[in-house]
């Protein structure tokens, strides 16, 4: 489906401003309450730092013709594509969190960790396997998971049906 340059715009930097805002939470959370990231919090933020990348910059870019207008379609599926792929993440993450399904094993149960460049079994660190927090029963993992594939399909919803 065709997207007009002006509704590419649109999607890019709603999406690439929504994961600027989600990675703000993230940083508040960490820096301000001391609830370190573990392995699997730090794996849904990466897409989250591609899409403020393609979504903000490639938003202004198109916004300003410096990039094609034919481009516009390709920059805002792959910030949409991310978004959801965070939220996927976090989907994964919460459910590990629930212990619907097993984590990676360097973050669950009783791993080892990494100390001071060695490996100690002593050593405790954030768990990909325990919520640091939750509110009315949902982790930061889960609320990663609903915004952004909330997000997502609402973006892609308003792109195929043209309302954008």
């Amino acid at each position: 489906m065709t997207l007009n340059r002006s509704a590419a715009v649109t999607l890019c930097l709603a999406l690439g401003s929504l994961s600027a805002l989600l990675i703000l939470g993230a940083l508040l959370f960490e820096y301000g309450f001391g609830l370190a990231p573990c392995e699997l919090c730090m794996a849904q933020r990466y897409p989250h730092y591609a899409a403020i990348l393609a979504g903000v910059g490639g938003g202004l870019l198109l916004s300003r013709d410096a990039l094609p207008a034919r481009t516009g379609p390709w920059v805002a599926g792959l910030t949409l594509g991310l978004v959801a792929l965070s939220g996927a993440i976090g989907v994964y993450h919460a459910g590990v969190e629930w212990h619907f399904w097993a984590g990676p094993a360097a973050c669950t149960g009783n791993a080892a960790h990494y100390a001071g460049g060695r490996l100690d079994w002593n050593a405790t660190g954030p768990k990909c396997d325990v919520a640091a927090w939750r509110l009315l029963g949902i982790s930061m993992a889960g609320y990663n998971a609903l915004i952004s594939l909330g997000a997502s399909a609402a973006a892609a919803w308003a792109w195929a049906t043209k309302r954008l």
